[in-house]
């Protein structure tokens, strides 16, 4: 067992951390930025190390000071939440190089699905459908042509080293191609350092769906089913719910099945999420996340199982604490994220909070690091809470929302909560029926 483990993260994913840890009598060390010497996380970690200033390039991006604030205080694991190092392959050899755990995948795994092209064709290798596409990268119009013409308009245009929507552009039409295809590759070169993109048919009206996987590192794995996160704006979800309201139960065991025969097949450690697009009854994988998820709890409400403690469990080498015959659904859960964001441009709104009052009652989480005269600083992530709701099915889910939302209060900052006020009135959210596009459209018609 570990006796202390380093959270290289901030905000509610290291308190996430820190609770988990808790609970399994393990101490924590908080490290941070000058900018959040006051944050909920140093304050309730058993330590707390300053790794650098503001800029997460010398805070929580600096491997060398997280390196050292393991070896001044003696941690022995390192969890990185989600974001900053959580999926990058060389930190993850370098701790290891270090003697220290890594609380997650390999460098191996999280390199291979890394790449955007090498995970397609490892989901192709291990079974996992796929979106039609490029074989691999496709190097310069002429061929780019090419394929488009036969695999048919619309095309969606990747980086292959890609995130977040970032050389991502679409091409309704032959005509559109020239242009989309010079917009990726600079978007991508911009953000990436890497140019290279694939191509892949563009789906009209599909569904966002994730299979959250767990896998021991030892040949077993299992699925945690589905996840819907359709709601989306500029590819960034702000809306997600499991059980997803439009997947079989057919499906359900189908794609899960699928999913966690691959996680055994490669030997996977710790928890992932492998993503789709839905459509007319078929999946189609777009990518593999090597990390925990921001939406991890409404599978944890779901199924009762704390994903984060089966994480630290994996990493100190103990087989699963449940089987997949253990893992039945329980009821629906939504997840809204709140971001310190002024409407309707969703600017970044960073502040001092002057009130903060959590919802309570049964089946409502709230996961914040927010409190009483709190400033929110301005160099990171605009992420200020996610309030998870849990109920017998989802119409007594998005009643609870409703009623949760009305409780919460966030003063001194603008935030994005007068949108989900608005969603969750909107027929098309009440009863499910929507795709990854219906967001954008809601925006262009009620915010812009």
């Amino acid at each position: 067992m570990f006796d202390k483990i380093l959270i290289a993260n901030r905000g509610e994913i290291a308190l996430r951390v820190i609770r988990a840890a808790r609970e399994m009598g393990i101490k924590t060390v908080a490290v941070h930025s000058t900018a959040d010497s006051d944050a909920m996380h140093v304050r309730m970690a058993d330590e707390a190390v300053c790794i650098g200033p503001p800029p997460a390039m010398d805070s929580y991006l600096s491997v060398p000071a997280i390196i050292a604030a393991c070896e001044i205080t003696g941690a022995q694991a390192i969890h990185p939440g989600y974001g900053f190092l959580s999926e990058n392959a060389r930190f993850v050899q370098i701790v290891e190089d270090h003697g220290l755990t890594f609380i997650g995948p390999s460098a191996e795994h999280i390199r291979m699905m890394g790449d955007k092209i090498t995970a397609k064709d490892t989901a192709k290798r291990l079974g996992i459908p796929v979106v039609p596409g490029s074989d691999g990268g496709v190097p310069d119009l002429e061929t780019a042509r090419t394929v488009a013409d036969e695999m048919g308009y619309p095309v969606i245009i990747k980086a292959t080293a890609g995130g977040g929507g970032r050389g991502m552009k679409v091409a309704k039409t032959a005509a559109d191609l020239k242009n989309a295809w010079g917009t990726a590759r600079s978007e991508a070169k911009a953000a990436f350092g890497n140019d290279e993109c694939y191509m892949e048919k563009y789906l009209q009206k599909p569904r966002h769906i994730e299979v959250q996987v767990f896998g021991d590192g030892k040949g077993g794995g299992v699925h945690l089913a589905e996840r819907d996160c359709s709601l989306q704006r500029r590819h960034q979800k702000v809306f997600e719910e499991a059980p997803g309201p439009t997947i079989s139960a057919e499906d359900r065991a189908r794609i899960g099945g699928i999913c966690a025969n691959a996680v055994a097949e490669m030997g996977y450690s710790g928890a992932g999420t492998i993503e789709f697009l839905f459509e007319d009854g078929e999946f189609y994988f777009i990518e593999m996340n090597t990390r925990l998820q921001v939406e991890h709890p409404v599978t944890e409400a779901i199924f009762g199982v704390d994903l984060v403690r089966e994480q630290i469990r994996v990493a100190e080498g103990l087989p699963l604490s449940f089987a997949q015959d253990d893992l039945v659904v329980n009821g629906a859960a939504i997840e809204i994220r709140i971001n310190a964001e002024r409407l309707p441009n969703f600017a970044p709104c960073p502040g001092r909070i002057s009130q903060y009052h959590v919802p309570g009652g049964l089946g409502v989480r709230m996961d914040s690091a927010l409190y009483d005269g709190y400033t929110i600083p301005p160099y990171y992530d605009s992420l200020i809470g996610k309030l998870i709701v849990h109920g017998r099915d989802r119409t007594e889910a998005i009643s609870r929302l409703q009623r949760a939302l009305g409780e919460l209060i966030v003063d001194g900052v603008d935030t994005t909560v007068p949108l989900f006020h608005a969603l969750l009135q909107e027929p098309d959210v009440q009863s499910g029926t929507y795709n990854i596009h219906w967001l954008e459209r809601w925006l262009d018609e009620n915010m812009s």
